[in-house]
């Protein structure tokens, strides 16, 4: 053999391997690097949506908190202090006296105290025309302040047309006392 024949069968070895080592070693490889920066890339992605997502539930739970925020203001304007109470049942009986209404009864019941406010009960008992009644209920329900109605009752009187009997629970909402 002679020497450029050796060379030209070296050449052809060395090309083949050479190929042989492309075709099975770095084109695998290649293909493997691109699958995993296809991967890394759509992890990339998915974590920008994520933060996206993140972002704008954090500005829309904040734009709630605001809400609750100003909500829990208004109902506490609504709210008069604790060394009001005489005069909210000052109040309250003047209106009921305004419509023509005959107190029977109006006693304070135990206070509630629900952390940030405070519930007084009223059990009342108005007598008179309906209209009136209704119109009171009207009236509290215009009071700059929460009201609540609870266990009413109402009884037509048998002697007297459009007269009633109203027995009810009001309950008056206030600020807790803060020292």
């Amino acid at each position: 053999m002679t020497s450029g024949f050796r060379k030209a069968v070296f050449f052809i070895l060395l090309t083949g391997t050479i190929i042989v080592g492309y075709q099975y070693m770095i084109k695998p490889a290649n293909k493997y690097l691109a699958e995993k920066r296809q991967q890394r890339d759509e992890k990339k992605a998915k974590l920008q949506e994520l933060q996206n997502v993140k972002t704008a539930a954090k500005n829309s739970l904040s734009s709630k908190l605001t809400q609750v925020e100003e909500a829990i203001k208004f109902f506490e304007s609504r709210l008069p202090p604790s060394s009001e109470i005489d005069r909210v049942l000052h109040d309250v009986t003047v209106i009921a006296q305004k419509r023509g209404l005959q107190p029977k009864t109006i006693r304070t019941l135990d206070t509630k105290d629900n952390g940030g406010y405070v519930e007084q009960p009223l059990k009342m008992e108005l007598e008179g025309n309906f209209n009136s009644f209704y119109s009171f209920l009207l009236e509290l329900e215009k009071l700059p302040r929460i009201t609540k109605i609870r266990q009413l009752q109402l009884n037509k009187k048998k002697q007297a047309e459009g007269q009633v009997t109203a027995d009810f629970i009001v309950s008056i909402f206030f600020q807790h006392k803060t020292s």
